[in-house]
């Protein structure tokens, strides 16, 4: 190909994918749905679109050192604290479980609807036991389902990732070597596969525990060198031995989440940019590498294989894993209804079906476009489905907002119940114990100590909060914890406005929303309420009442809408105020 060409095909995969990923975004829809139709489309209509073409002999190991990165970054949240009991126990059945069961179901049914040989639909089924969080991850944020299936879930798609790979690596070598090895030296390849990758990605943590540490990196180098670690050990990793680099970096990113002395953030944009962009490169580049023409006499038996799986294979594999737990029926059904496959069955595919193909094996150049239309199927069915069935089986997450209320003076307990009344679900943090009697007191949930802690303190996300108030009479802790705070709450972070010639350290000089407006600092809201003024709530039938202040508006589906310094929600017909009310005593009202 020319420097032009080249040129162009780059561009066009990297504005494919970008596209692809906003236009979903708009459409409310899960990016792969329209990355892998974009990318073939572009594969069978251009030329320029090939990224062996493009990358030659490279585009294999870049396959493998993206789908690390991704990998890596999956490990980050995965925080071995959050698994526990019963949870713990479904995790693992899913992965062996769920391997031998859809590994030996696949390869069974190949043979008769694909007219594959036997060592093209073994490969075939070792392939698809993977689903990944490339696709889980963006589906379960989409649906929303209760947080432990989504840990559940989240948890099996990182880790049988790595499982499916080295499977698939020895699968690959056995199905050349024409089945030479026997079952004792297969093993003994699967063990020093996983000590390869095990001490790799010890080693990795190691250093990035000692960098990160010891030498307080800064967040851009901090960032740059675990994408340079994860990127070096993983590539160190399958020189050695093949697809072990992606052991390796679901070990380091999961050590750096539950070793003690390292600071993560919880959300990490500039890997979270990356990793959306990898994503979106390696769909439409793989997908653009399947032809029309090899589809056309796999459509159908590729139907009724998913068929099976979707139908048959997953529901027993969710039913098995999670017999004798403490998981109700619903999020059993849900869990049985989730198993899409991702980038790591594409990857896998692209990188050992040529070589098969060139070797003569019955059947290996089916295995591509199976491993297509079966992530396009799944994908597109999941991502479609989901929703309703996560609602028909009770496993979505409560729709209703979930504020942090973080302060124990009386008006904001008032405020807590005023906002429980409305139909919310409340919880509260104070640090002084005689406020956190009052709240319990008032009927009102306290937040574990350790909530707080973690999220301002280690970078967890504070899974399930819809918003954060922060109320505290301290509005210099206020502006700290409000900038702390934002990026790990799937929502609103806001905090009181400090009095207006206030001499404060952060508060006067800290950005952000404030609440209630320049008329309501915390100050004079203490002040009113000293005066009598109460936190009410009440029906908007006929608009805000004369002497009332407008606070929060609770929508019908149970959003929360503050009023802030920059924004007064519009009241609707059906809408709930949060209002406080006029001051009450006779005479002059006093100071603060």
């Amino acid at each position: 190909m020319t420097d032009n060409q080249i040129l162009q095909g780059l561009g066009l995969i990297v504005v494919l994918a970008v596209g692809s990923q906003i236009l979903a975004s708009r459409l409310r829809i899960p990016a792969l749905i329209i990355l892998l139709p974009a990318g073939f489309t572009a594969g069978a209509l251009t030329d320029i679109v090939d990224p062996y073409r493009l990358l030659g002999d490279a585009f294999s190991p870049m396959v493998s050192l993206a789908v690390a990165v991704i990998l890596y970054e999956a490990g980050l949240g995965l925080d071995i604290s959050r698994l526990h009991g019963h949870m713990h126990r479904v995790v693992v059945r899913l992965i062996w479980i769920g391997v031998l069961l859809t590994w030996g179901a696949t390869a069974a049914l190949a043979v008769p609807l694909l007219g594959m040989s036997k060592s093209s639909a073994v490969m075939l089924g070792v392939i698809l036991v993977v689903s990944g969080p490339t696709v889980v991850g963006p589906l379960l944020h989409f649906v929303r389902p209760t947080e432990r299936l989504q840990r559940i879930l989240i948890w099996e798609g990182s880790l049988i990732d790595p499982v499916g790979g080295i499977l698939g690596a020895l699968v690959f070598h056995a199905v050349v070597a024409s089945g030479s090895s026997r079952l004792g030296g297969k093993i003994g390849q699967f063990a020093a596969s996983s000590a390869v990758g095990l001490i790799g990605g010890a080693v990795g943590a190691a250093v990035l525990w000692l960098l990160l540490s010891r030498l307080h990196l800064g967040e851009v180098l901090g960032t740059t060198a675990q994408l340079a670690a994860a990127v070096g050990v993983a590539a160190l990793c399958d020189a050695i031995r093949d697809d072990t680099g992606l052991i390796a970096a679901v070990v380091m990113g999961m050590a750096l989440a539950n070793l003690p002395g390292v600071s993560l953030p919880a959300r990490r944009p500039f890997l979270e940019t990356l990793v959306s962009l990898i994503i979106g490169l390696l769909f439409i580049s793989i997908s653009a590498t399947v032809t029309p023409a090899s589809l056309r006499h796999v459509i159908l038996p590729t139907l009724a294989l998913v068929a099976a799986l979707v139908l048959v294979v997953r529901p027993l594999v969710a039913l098995l894993s999670t017999v004798r737990t403490d998981l109700h029926r619903g999020e059993r059904a849900f869990i049985g209804w989730m198993a899409p496959r991702g980038i790591v069955a594409a990857s896998t595919a692209s990188t050992f079906s040529a070589t098969l193909v060139a070797d003569h094996v019955g059947g290996a150049q089916k295995i591509l476009p199976a491993t297509f239309l079966v992530i396009v199927t799944t994908v597109t069915l999941y991502g479609l489905s989901a929703h309703p069935v996560a609602r028909r089986v009770g496993a979505l997450r409560h729709a209703r907002a979930r504020p942090l209320l973080v302060g124990g003076d009386p008006w904001a307990i008032d405020l807590g119940r005023a906002l429980s009344s409305a139909g919310l679900d409340v919880l509260m943090w104070a640090g002084r114990e005689d406020q956190r009697d009052l709240i319990r007191a008032a009927g009102l949930r306290l937040a574990p100590g350790e909530l707080l802690a973690a999220a301002t303190g280690e970078g967890a996300e504070l899974e399930g909060i819809t918003g954060v108030l922060l109320l505290t009479e301290e509005d210099d802790f206020n502006a700290l914890a409000s900038v702390t705070l934002r990026g790990t709450v799937d929502g609103f972070v806001h905090r009181l406005g400090p009095p207006g010639r206030s001499h404060g350290v952060v508060a006067p000089y800290a950005r952000g929303d404030t609440l209630f407006g320049a008329g309501l600092s915390r100050p004079e809201l203490a002040r009113r309420y000293e005066a009598g003024a109460r936190i009410v709530f009440r029906p908007l039938e006929d608009g805000v009442p004369e002497g009332h202040a407008l606070l929060f508006l609770v929508r019908p589906d149970g959003r929360l809408e503050p009023v802030t310094d920059t924004h007064t929600p519009r009241p609707g017909g059906r809408d709930t105020a949060i209002l406080l009310g006029p001051v009450r005593t006779a005479g002059p009202v006093p100071a603060g």
